[in-house]
């Protein structure tokens, strides 16, 4: 991975300002089944894995993710990190841009019993018309949980960590998942797919969030 591929964490830009303000701008990435209570150890491990990810304000948040080119033991290394951070931050599903990697790779696991999928360059290929609401929340987003609409299936072609071709179609959550973590990789947050009073709600909700960082 070259450092073409990555962004700084340059200056902040004031996006929350600016959504405050002007009523712009979440991820499906709560853990299913994860404790509202959490012991110290799993907090901390989660408070370091959430760390790494970057925030709504993060230009990385809003930029497009390259196609990967390169299928190799660094590329294998990337997804296995992703996923790590993932499990430890208590979600569900991570975009490389999240933690600020311009690659088009994103990973998710829907329930603990599930083995970890790691989907590069995915390309969606077909959408149910059916759409289902349906709660999401977002590791760059703390605090934050809407109600977002999204098609009940999908077929999503891509390759797996070392190249292989791979057709995944989904339904449920796994499909929600997937959908939202595809936003992340061009530049799209849930909270650009809800109505304004609904972003507003979220805003607050994200601005408590940041004066109690500790809280889920």
């Amino acid at each position: 991975m070259s450092t073409e591929d990555r962004i700084d964490p340059a200056e902040p830009v004031d996006e929350l300002a600016d959504l405050v303000s002007d009523d712009e701008d979440v991820e499906v990435e709560r853990e299913q089944d994860a404790p509202e209570e959490l012991d110290p150890e799993v907090r901390a491990r989660r408070d370091a894995a959430l760390a790494h990810v970057r925030k709504l304000g993060d230009p990385v948040l809003r930029a497009s993710a390259l196609p990967v080119e390169r299928f190799d033991e660094e590329l294998a290394k990337e997804a296995e990190r992703m996923g790590v951070l993932m499990h430890d931050a208590l979600g569900v599903g991570l975009a490389a841009t999240q933690i600020g990697i311009l690659h088009r790779v994103l990973v998710y696991r829907a329930y603990a019993d599930d083995p970890l999928t790691v989907l590069v360059n995915p390309e969606l290929e077909w959408s149910s018309e059916e759409l289902v609401a349906g709660e999401e929340g977002c590791l760059s987003l703390p605090g934050v949980h809407v109600e977002v609409e999204r098609a009940a299936e999908v077929r999503v072609r891509a390759r797996d960590e070392r190249g292989k071709e791979i057709v995944v179609e989904a339904e449920g959550l796994d499909a929600r998942i997937i959908q939202h973590e595809m936003d992340h990789l061009d530049g799209i947050l849930i909270l650009d797919r809800i109505p304004r009073q609904a972003r507003k709600e979220a805003m607050r909700a994200l601005r408590e969030a940041q004066r109690a960082p500790s809280a889920a």
